[in-house]
């Protein structure tokens, strides 16, 4: 029988391994379970730390639940990570990068450099933590950029209440960003802020004068 045919408990009891003091290893799984309330969203998105609270779970044991789900989010992105992808719009961005980045417990902020046929030629990750203007310089983005001959850049970061509606910072950090991708040559095409199951489009609608982008449109992925 394979892993696909086990369930939650089981898989997880595989990652505890031979258990201990805390009970057996469907014991440790069980208790997993019941903490997170059969969610592997809410597992996913724990700090190793609170995880290690759960009796029988230590730190090797909880590094290798989060390891194995991080795989799991990476594989379920992984069609859209090859270098033929082709991003036509913010819903093609959601459908790369949302499920990696929408139950993260903290902000993460990333460009898609793209070259001139939209292709995406190279994911790169920027900062993780509180999105900030005064924290983020453009040549973190830009750098990579221009060694990859990139024509363009979409920003994409998500937001761990799972609301995505854009906040000043955001506003920003994209105007910040757009003007120096307006002096290099390498615009910036969009900023996608991802929630929980939607996104919001800071390029959708017009531009603004001097090449920041202008209002935003949320939808809804479900």
């Amino acid at each position: 029988m394979g892993a696909r045919h086990l369930a939650v408990r089981e898989l997880l009891a595989l990652l505890v391994g031979s258990g201990g003091a805390g009970g057996s290893a469907l014991d440790v799984a069980d208790r997993v379970v019941a903490w997170t309330e059969g969610s592997l969203r809410r597992l996913a998105a724990l700090e190793p730390g609170r995880l290690e609270g759960v009796d029988g779970v230590g730190r090797a044991t909880a590094a290798r639940i989060l390891a194995a789900l991080e795989l799991g989010r990476r594989a379920s992105a992984e069609e859209r990570e090859g270098g033929d992808a082709v991003i036509r719009g913010p819903a093609d961005v959601f459908r790369r990068l949302g499920p990696r980045l929408r139950d993260l417990p903290q902000e993460e902020f990333h460009a898609l450099l793209l070259n001139t046929r939209h292709r995406v030629l190279r994911t790169v990750p920027v900062t993780r933590g509180i999105l900030d203007a005064s924290l983020i310089h453009p040549r973190e983005v830009f750098r990579a950029a221009v060694v990859e001959g990139a024509a363009g850049v979409i920003l994409v970061h998500n937001h761990p209440s799972g609301d995505p509606t854009p906040s000043p910072e955001d506003r920003a950090v994209t105007r910040q960003l757009a003007e120096a991708g307006q002096a290099l040559g390498i615009p910036v095409l969009d900023h996608v802020v991802v929630g929980d199951g939607r996104y919001v489009s800071l390029g959708d609608g017009s531009r603004e004068p001097g090449g920041v982008l202008g209002s935003c449109a949320e939808t809804p992925t479900r």
